[in-house]
């Protein structure tokens, strides 16, 4: 189904995003874990619309409710619905929108797949869908930090052309991260990207950017061969968040640069466990988790609702301008860190209960 994603550890998000609501149906969370709304709640503020000036000034409070699947504070082992109520919806916005497809956006592909669309906002397309996914992602994280002690932390690592590489991968924490509103470590950094988000929103335009994340303590033995490989997991589920369009995975298209002599990963007695000199790999080798950190690179780009007048057309094929209202991020990376810890997290998830099921058999 388009609209679920995981195995054993599985989301189906609902809703679109000027409806009454957006939510989701978790399955497969393990029976006795304690959880309520307030595990779940510091992601969605993370994610939510109006928190600085640099992102939409739509006023949502994202507060979720769980609706079933736990009593008294501990799961039941049946399915968890949670559902956040729309509050601050502006339709009329979209009116001149019904007829003109936004350049760049799912406007024109999903009326050609379905011959209809959501008449304001995005409907599935728009980032209010993704309410579900943090949702998901903070609940499988708690199993994840509960049973394996495992940390996810994300950051803006580019924003346009200015970018960091000094944040330190195996010290960085979300503390540090959510100390700038840009969402940037590096505070020298973080203050030119405010800068520039700041003067695209200015001019009625956008700017992409790129989000770094570190998965650390991940035990060795993590995916599957060949076809659901981690790394394949990993890019599925990535690709999957609006306005993405690339990833990197350790070296990434850098590694292409290097000789193979500069960039296998020598192992080495760590500890007592057998582990890497270096992390080029990116902690995964043939689809499997090789217990050193996993990190990878995700590339957002510009916004495509933007507020400067286009020349485009309308669904008929006529000439037309278009100048967008409503209320948009001129940059989204800044939101996005939670959407890419969440789904680093259901995917991680997933794979930690294939991995438990094969034991399980073994045994």
């Amino acid at each position: 189904m388009s609209s679920s994603f995981g195995q054993l550890f599985r989301i189906s998000t609902f809703g679109e995003s000027h409806c009454k609501g957006v939510g989701v149906i978790v399955d497969g969370v393990p029976a006795g874990l304690a959880l309520t709304e307030a595990d779940i709640q510091p992601q969605l503020s993370r994610r939510r619309p109006g928190q600085s000036s640099l992102t939409t000034p739509r006023d949502e409070a994202d507060k979720v409710i769980i609706q079933s699947g736990t009593e008294f504070g501990l799961t039941l082992g049946t399915p968890i619905s949670m559902f956040v109520a729309n509050q601050d919806q502006r339709p009329a916005d979209y009116g001149e929108m019904a007829r003109i497809p936004r350049p760049s956006h799912a406007d024109y592909t999903y009326m050609a797949k379905y011959g209809i669309k959501a008449s304001s906002g995005g409907g599935r397309s728009s980032a209010r869908e993704t309410i579900g996914r943090v949702a998901g992602g903070a609940v499988a994280e708690k199993i994840l930090r509960h049973n394996y002690g495992v940390e996810i932390v994300a950051w803006v690592s580019a924003v346009g052309s200015i970018e960091t590489d000094t944040v330190d991968m195996a010290t960085v924490t979300r503390e540090q991260v959510d100390q700038s509103i840009v969402r940037c470590p590096d505070e020298a950094t973080a203050v030119a990207m405010t800068e520039r988000i700041e003067h695209v929103r200015d001019a009625a335009d956008s700017t992409g950017g790129v989000v770094t994340c570190v998965c650390r303590h991940v035990p060795a033995g993590w995916g599957e061969p060949v076809f659901d490989k981690l790394e394949a997991l990993l890019a599925h589920a990535m690709l999957s968040i609006p306005a993405t369009k690339g990833i990197e995975i350790g070296s990434g298209f850098g590694g292409t640069r290097m000789l193979g002599s500069a960039h296998n990963d020598p192992f080495v007695m760590k500890n007592g466990k057998l582990g890497t000199v270096t992390n080029y790999s990116g902690g995964i080798q043939g689809g499997i988790s090789n217990g050193e950190n996993i990190y990878f690179r995700v590339a957002f780009k510009p916004p495509a609702t933007i507020g400067s007048t286009q020349t485009t057309a309308t669904f008929d094929g006529e000439s037309a301008k278009l100048k967008a209202k409503g209320r948009h991020d001129p940059c989204v990376v800044p939101r996005a860190v939670p959407i890419v810890e969440a789904m680093a997290a259901l995917v991680l998830a997933d794979v930690a209960m294939r991995q438990e099921a094969r034991a399980a058999f073994v045994r």
